[in-house]
């Protein structure tokens, strides 16, 4: 064994490790990792850098302009409301109106915002109506996932895989090539969650009652810590939050629980907060990425039609575009030097939207989640680094030599259940990168198609349902459904294993070996 593949699975050990601790942000442990490549030169400088001008990076960085777009339209507020029964309902019908047209918005926006918008909205009408919203936030959660797997541009590990498949010499997918698994998944998942979400999750988690004490003008409102929050591993005693935001901290939810005595707790990320704070906080601090989520139960003031309209047409086109300018007949009529893909037409959809104030072009920095770009960016490195090592290789062939006799099927099933396993403890992307190369180098050493691999990957490393770290959703319906880890185990764990023995079937059967 080389010193090269020595450091590489050390660094790779240390990277999960560090991950799972949640000792820093993913961007900075994976970037890290590639300093370490960098010094011992199993990466140039080029090598590592190329991640950063990736086109599939950079289509994710506008992906979140565009449906920071759609949210401010306010289109999504006015759909979702029209999806929300309000006589003779019950929770199978009213599951039945909402996940089917939420799994297919989400297999074009980005899922964080689609469940912003929609969580506290539901939330609200699920206490109108008398059912318990905890029927609703963690499917709410899961059918965002599923219909993110049935486009290109669905989640941003699609577009990872993608654009890694690309750097490898191969062509990768079309903008519904993986739809041809994905809506599989996605219609057993819907139709799994009408059928069990009532038996398996919990009747109701209910909320602490907070009044406005002595100040009427007081209310409370729930809000999740983003990534940029500055007191994120303070001590609350410890951090003038009063000071800061003009507002006072009530309550803390985590893991399902609720804490009221705050002296000697930290700030996390994700954590759900319960604060006092009168109508200017929502104005003040909403468009701003230290939270991700503010709700007060009340309705968002409605935007003008036009807008609407604007939004959802350039969307339109944009997804039409993508889809007709890879067609080989429009290919060959187009000049030298222009390729009509999802990156130019989501730079033009987004370049549209700044100029038409769809979303504020003076603080489109703070619409981008910059910690996902950089993981992303530090992916590529990460996965160029085990192919230039030979650690892909050298796992590969011990899990080649560890099923030898059992053929492609096995080891697709293996590759599932590893991916399956990095995207639950760490972040999906970081996933896909460990995962793709020992996809590249099974297949090499197999002498069969890589591409039933490769889709393995992007469907494992989205499916992250059994815990509610592995996805940024999850964590959100967690604090404002107040649900335990367990709850997510419980319904999750099920949809895990149908979604892997669907993918182990389908996929050889669409992309032969």
């Amino acid at each position: 064994m080389s010193h090269e593949i020595i450091i590489v699975l050390v660094s790779l050990v240390g990277m999960l490790a560090a991950l799972i601790a949640d000792k820093m942000r993913p961007g900075m442990i994976l970037f890290s990792v590639l300093v370490v490549f960098l010094c011992t030169g199993i990466l140039t400088p080029k090598e590592m850098l190329e991640g950063f001008s990736n086109k599939g990076m950079i289509t994710v960085a506008m992906l979140f302009l565009v449906s920071e777009g759609i949210r401010q339209s306010g289109a999504l507020t006015k759909l979702i409301k029209k999806l929300l029964p309000v006589e003779n309902i019950n929770v199978f019908k009213a599951q039945l109106r909402m996940l089917p047209s939420i799994a297919f918005i989400s297999a074009f926006l980005n899922n964080t915002p689609v469940v912003v918008i929609f969580a506290p909205i539901i939330k609200r009408w699920a206490n109108y109506v008398k059912l318990p919203a905890t029927y609703f936030l963690i499917p709410l959660s899961y059918v965002t996932i599923l219909g993110g797997m049935c486009t290109l541009i669905g989640t941003s590990t699609n577009l990872v895989v993608h654009s890694m498949i690309q750097d490898a010499g191969m062509k990768g997918f079309s903008m519904f090539e993986l739809g041809k698994v994905g809506i599989f998944i996605a219609l057993a998942g819907i139709i799994y969650l009408f059928v069990f979400s009532k038996k398996l999750l919990p009747a109701q988690r209910p909320d602490q009652v907070i009044s406005g004490e002595d100040d009427p003008s007081l209310h409370p409102i729930e809000a999740v810590i983003g990534a940029r929050f500055p007191g994120i591993n303070r001590r609350i005693s410890d951090f003038d939050f009063k000071r800061h935001y003009g507002a006072e901290i009530k309550e803390l939810r985590r893991n399902g629980n609720t804490y009221t005595n705050l002296s000697k707790m930290h700030f996390r990320e994700n954590d759900t907060l319960v604060i006092m704070a009168d109508d200017s906080f929502i104005k003040t601090w909403g468009e701003s990425s230290v939270f991700i989520m503010l709700a007060n139960g009340k309705d968002v003031e409605p935007v003008g039609k036009k807008k609407r309209w604007l939004a959802l047409t350039l969307l339109l086109i944009m997804i039409i575009g993508a889809t007709v300018g890879e067609l080989p007949a429009i290919q060959k009529m187009l000049p030298e030097g222009i390729k009509l893909d999802m990156f130019f037409f989501v730079s033009v959809t987004t370049v549209i939207m700044a100029w038409t104030k769809i979303f504020p072009p003076r603080k489109y920095t703070k619409y981008i989640s910059w910690d996902v770009l950089i993981t992303i960016a530090c992916a590529f490195g990460i996965s160029k680094a085990m192919v230039n090592s030979g650690v892909s290789d050298l796992i590969a062939s011990q899990i080649i030599g560890l099923s030898h006799s059992y053929g492609p099927y096995v080891l697709l099933a293996a590759m599932f259940i590893i991916t399956n396993i990095f995207t639950e403890l760490i972040t999906n992307n970081a996933a896909a990168a460990l995962s793709f190369p020992l996809a590249l180098s099974l297949s090499q050493q197999l002498g069969v198609s890589p591409m039933p691999f490769f889709v393995i990957v992007c469907v494992a490393a989205s499916a992250s349902f059994s815990t509610p770290i592995g996805y940024q959703t999850n964590l959100i319906v967690q604090g404002i459904g107040n649900y335990k880890f367990t709850d997510f185990v419980r319904i999750g764990l099920p949809l895990n294993i149908i979604t892997f023995i669907i993918s182990v079937l389908l996929i050889p059967q669409i992309w032969p070996f």
